[in-house]
């Protein structure tokens, strides 16, 4: 596989879009519409073991080139082992990991252009992060660190970004500003995730560039997937991609 399959495409070299994929054709138009700036989701959870997820999801990335992004479903840190072994064998562009599952993403992926997110989330203190989100750590008291010191930890596991999340939308603003700041500052990468839609994408993807983000990848999920086939709508995420380029003219 080629490098440039294996790292996402980022729309001005700044942004690229999380969507789920319901089906097959659902990814292939997803990707149209986002004109290639898209990674899609598809999530361990949804399959019974790592044998058919791997035979699903590479049949997935040879429609889109490869521009499959493996989830855990709503950040389930029971997910964390399966998301990295599934990783390991089909490579895909975009890893979602929780806090202490990036280390073992990186070295299985065993190649640095996978981009793997390691999931914070916030805890009601600006400046400060959860990062005991893993399997074990999530269910002790939480860890709550600097939001710096939680990105120089996620550079130190080999991990390209951070995933915040559940943001609830815009409902942490304050924080969500001082961690883009900080990404910025520390020339990190950022995923805003949870209760994104198409009122509040907007002003959530203009904090991170008006922070001086260099890539940001926001994920929007449940909001634009049509309810009676599951699928993601292709039309919302070319007013996604167009909300994009009006900020990035």
């Amino acid at each position: 596989m080629k490098l440039s399959q294996l790292s996402p495409n980022f729309y001005r070299d700044r942004v690229c879009l999380n969507v789920l994929g319901g089906t097959k054709q659902n990814a292939v138009d997803i990707y149209q519409a986002a004109e290639g700036a898209v990674v899609v989701g598809l999530l361990s959870k949804n399959y019974p073991d790592v044998a058919s997820a791997v035979e699903d999801m590479q049949a997935y990335a040879q429609l889109i080139e490869n521009a499959i992004s493996v989830g855990l479903g709503a950040g389930d840190p029971r997910q964390s082992a399966m998301v990295n072994e599934i990783s390991r064998q089909i490579q895909p562009q975009h890893i979602n990991q929780v806090f202490t599952g990036v280390g073992p993403a990186r070295a299985l992926v065993g190649q640095d252009n996978t981009v793997v997110n390691g999931l914070i989330s916030p805890t009601g203190q600006v400046g400060m992060v959860k990062i005991s989100t893993g399997p074990l750590s999530s269910q002790q008291a939480d860890g709550i660190v600097p939001v710096a010191t939680a990105i120089a930890m996620l550079k130190d596991m080999g991990g390209n970004s951070v995933k915040y999340f559940s943001m609830d939308g815009l409902k942490y603003r304050d924080e969500y500003i001082a961690v883009a700041q900080a990404c910025a500052a520390n020339d990190f990468w950022l995923e805003p995730t949870g209760g994104i839609d198409l009122q509040n994408f907007e002003e959530i993807l203009s904090i991170a560039l008006d922070a001086g983000v260099t890539k940001i990848i926001p994920h929007i999920y449940s909001s634009i997937i049509d309810k009676a086939s599951g699928n993601t709508r292709p039309e919302d995420v070319a007013t996604l991609l167009a909300m994009v380029k009006a900020k990035l003219v």
